[in-house]
């Protein structure tokens, strides 16, 4: 007993500590409030405050809610009927994960706005289209189509395991099979559909990329519109969106513990629902959901990359080279971040611990925060450092660290199923055959829990290798990664090469999606 509760306490300590190194953004964010004269109660108050913080509310709730609908709805037609082609589907629907939102607004607006791919194809035949993505609308439904797959995917991954048991009771009882889904299925995915949405949520609140090429002002774009200008209403607007992300965190948890438990097991056979007439509804929304968050964008970038028939120049040695960067600091990270939520999911999962529960609160608020800010706090803390902080500044161990406090939190509920997948009789029997904790943690935790945390460094890896502001702001000199180039091209108006990179991109992450996401989706 002794030794449980001193493994116990060294547990703590640890969650401690990195729940300490993840706070590093706000501790940031509140000394600049009170050190740069900025008044974040008195903005509050102010219309150029309320204004762009409604319009975050607005765009957030819209696109959590909307996202949550289609990632739940493609997942069920995917899983749990006969839809033809769903086997392609399930590898098609995660694709727009791997595009960054900079990368796929530019691509909307390439494709859809007049003067784009899709406009010359209609005015091929005659044809006058009249919309144009701006604003709310071109930001929710980017938005809507690139996080969709967080909801998506540990809705699949619940609904393959989920068993048909009770289901079939229920259509057996005389329940249509919509009535079935709601008084069955969707309290069982329930906790997969609120923590899919809450990084959906998250996500929205700090992207800057889609927002900005959009002009939609929410308070990502009002915040690097003042950083420069007037830095004191920046840091508070920047407070206002951790308090925000806060309150969300705190709102879900709650939430989240009075949803019905899953159900534990595994069915050994899917339940398979006939769509008949309903056929072609369930081919139209999963068909326009791979057309617009997948091909449209591939489109935009393979015209990009064509040059419109001019001759391109492009240095192969600069695109390997940018690939092999980008490859190497996001494995890096991606292991990283499961080694510091292992500990967290641990005590939250086998121990419902109250220290554990604030550690993983505290993993989870950053994703909030958009990079830039977490890019500019640890600039700020290597400055004050002194001799520690000279010592570290420009190098990859903190380009890494910046990148494990803005992208854990999404290995972190993956993790937590993880843990959760070992059965605690596993544990007793390793016990009483005289295993130690050690020894317990090899033969048992591991091999159980291997997949599912290399799904988790999969999410990690992947949102990595997108990232833009940390790069930009914290890479060490001479250090290009994929997107950094992209940007960089962009600004220069080399467009073409620009595309190429993007495909590039866009291609290695499909890759890794397969590998390390999809066919390990179960363990999500």
């Amino acid at each position: 007993m002794g030794a449980e509760w001193g493994g116990l306490a060294v547990l703590r300590v640890v969650c401690g500590l990195l729940a300490i190194a993840f706070s590093f953004p706000a501790a940031y964010l509140v000394w600049r409030n009170f050190t740069s004269d900025a008044d974040p109660l008195g903005l509050l108050f102010d219309e150029r405050t309320l204004a762009p913080l409604w319009r975050t509310l607005r765009l957030a709730v819209a696109v959590s809610v909307s996202a949550a609908v289609l990632g739940t709805a493609v997942a069920w037609l995917t899983t749990r009927t006969d839809l033809a082609g769903r086997s392609i589907y399930r590898v098609l629907m995660p694709i727009p994960l791997v595009f960054p939102t900079f990368i796929g607004a530019a691509a909307f607006i390439r494709t859809m706005n007049p003067g784009g791919l899709v406009f010359r194809l209609f005015e091929s035949v005659g044809i006058e289209l009249g919309i144009e993505l701006r604003g709310f609308f071109g930001s929710w439904l980017v938005l809507t189509l690139f996080t969709y797959p967080y909801v998506y995917l540990p809705v699949a991954a619940r609904l393959r395991r989920l068993p048909s048991a009770l289901e079939e009771s229920a259509r057996v009882l005389g329940d249509t099979m919509s009535q079935a889904f709601r008084r069955v299925v969707l309290p069982q995915i329930a906790t997969s559909i609120a923590a899919g949405t809450l990084l959906v949520f998250l996500y929205t609140i700090s992207d800057f990329g889609a927002v900005q090429l959009m002009r939609y002002d929410t308070l990502t774009r009002a915040i690097e519109t003042n950083y420069l200008a007037r830095p004191p209403v920046a840091f508070a607007l920047s407070l206002m969106l951790l308090v925000l992300a806060a309150v969300v965190v705190i709102g879900e948890n709650a939430m989240t513990r009075r949803l019905p438990a899953d159900a534990g097991g595994r069915s050994s056979r899917t339940t398979e629902h006939g769509l008949g007439r309903f056929a072609i509804v369930g081919h139209l929304i999963v068909g326009i959901t791979v057309v617009l968050g997948v091909i449209a964008p591939v489109a935009a970038l393979i015209d990009w990359a064509s040059g419109s028939g001019r001759p391109l120049t492009v240095d192969n040695a600069t695109i390997v080279e940018a690939s092999l960067n980008t490859l190497s600091v996001s494995v890096a990270t991606a292991i990283v971040a499961v080694l510091a939520v292992a500990p967290i999911a641990f005590l939250v999962a086998r121990r419902n611990d109250r220290f554990g529960r604030y550690a993983h609160a505290a993993v989870i608020a950053t994703f909030a925060l958009p990079g830039i800010l977490i890019a500019l706090a640890l600039r700020f803390w290597t400055l004050r450092a002194g001799a520690i902080g000279n010592a570290f500044a420009d190098t990859h161990a903190v380009l890494i660290f910046a990148y494990v406090v803005r992208f854990a939190s999404l290995a972190m509920g993956v993790t937590l199923v993880a843990v959760r997948s070992v059965p605690d009789r596993l544990h007793d029997a390793a016990s009483m055959l005289g295993a130690d904790r050690m020894r317990r943690l090899r033969t048992v935790d591991l091999p159980l829990m291997g997949p599912g945390l290399l799904a988790a460094a999969g999410l990690v890896l992947l949102s990595t290798m997108k990232e833009l502001p940390i790069s930009l702001l914290i890479a060490p000199l001479g250090f290009q990664t994929l997107t950094t180039r992209i940007f960089g091209s962009f600004q220069e108006a080399f467009v073409a090469e620009a595309g190429i990179m993007a495909l590039v991109l866009v291609a290695m992450s499909s890759v890794l999606t397969w590998f390390l996401v999809l066919r390990r989706a179960d363990h999500l």
